[in-house]
């Protein structure tokens, strides 16, 4: 369906903007012998008519778009529409003057307008094409509406996309390194093994909890965070520090979950993990951002 035709408000818009062209034609034929009450009788019922004739132009404009339509064809198809639009006006109109002609107090008026029927029909005609115009210039902005829609739609996948990339990214290495590290501190220090496959065990299941949600807050990111590097701390143990500033207005704030996760798996694994005599996370977070080094 038409979208002016969808809503009442749109359709009576529309309608008066026709009342306004009826007028403006009717003040041209007033200075041709009509007065303002003869002219608006004569133009405005064939006009307001004619006015949803012109509403075709939408199906005409969708049938030949312009941006796989070459020009011949759109330029054909808005003539050949214009041409059967004036000849329908042009049959609206006769119909009217011969209800008019019927009416003995009215009939008498009649032939002065069909003298102005030619210059009417010529600027029923470029009506018509201007419709066209209009409409062509509302689907290309539709078109450009839907395109910005889609490109939005395309970030908010892609931001999907890499939310679960990154919620899938609990590195290989941290889980090879922390079950070697069980199965080394098996035979030395049984306590160590089984308190690592506890810590182990619920930051798993807490990962796989919140992967599951679109936010967390950063109190909740930051509980999963001190899991893991409870976990390699007993890998590391005192080669690993860990100094925390958390501002407590941040707490609150939602996050993506697992956002910390990545950074600081690449502090331990390519800092920390790579000095002798280990060293020093320093967790910073304030509200409005959240910085790890």
């Amino acid at each position: 369906m038409h979208p002016i035709l969808v809503r009442l408000d749109r359709l009576g818009g529309y309608l008066a903007l026709w009342c306004v062209i009826g007028v403006i034609e009717s003040s041209v034929l007033t200075q041709q012998g009509l007065t303002w009450p003869e002219a608006l009788v004569q133009v405005l019922p064939p006009l307001l008519v004619y006015a949803f004739v012109c509403l075709s132009a939408w199906y005409v404009c969708r049938a030949t778009p312009l941006a796989t339509s070459g020009v011949p064809r759109v330029l054909t198809a808005s003539i050949v529409a214009a041409w059967v639009g004036a000849a329908l006006w042009l049959a609206l109109n006769e119909a009217w003057l011969a209800t008019l002609e019927s009416m003995p107090e009215l009939a008498s008026i009649t032939p002065r307008f069909r003298t102005q029927v030619p210059f009417l029909f010529v600027v029923s005609l470029m009506l018509y094409l201007l419709t066209l115009s209009v409409h062509y210039v509302v689907l290309a902005f539709e078109a450009f509406r839907t395109a910005e829609r889609q490109q939005l739609e395309l970030q908010v996948l892609t931001r999907d996309a890499e939310l679960r990339a990154l919620r899938a990214q609990v590195d290989p290495h941290f889980l090879y390194n922390s079950l070697n590290s069980i199965s080394a501190l098996t035979g030395s220090d049984a306590a160590a093994a089984r308190r690592m496959c506890l810590l182990l065990a619920e930051f798993l299941r807490t990962t796989l909890r919140v992967s599951m949600q679109q936010r967390i807050s950063m109190a909740e990111e930051l509980s999963l965070a001190d899991r893991f590097l409870s976990i390699e701390q007993v890998r590391f143990g005192s080669r690993l520090q860990v100094e925390r500033s958390i501002d407590d207005n941040a707490l609150e704030c939602q996050v993506p979950p697992l956002v910390l996760q990545p950074l600081l798996e690449n502090a331990v694994g390519h800092g920390i993990g790579g000095l002798v005599d280990g060293g020093r996370i320093c967790v910073d977070i304030r509200r409005g951002a959240a910085i790890v080094f």
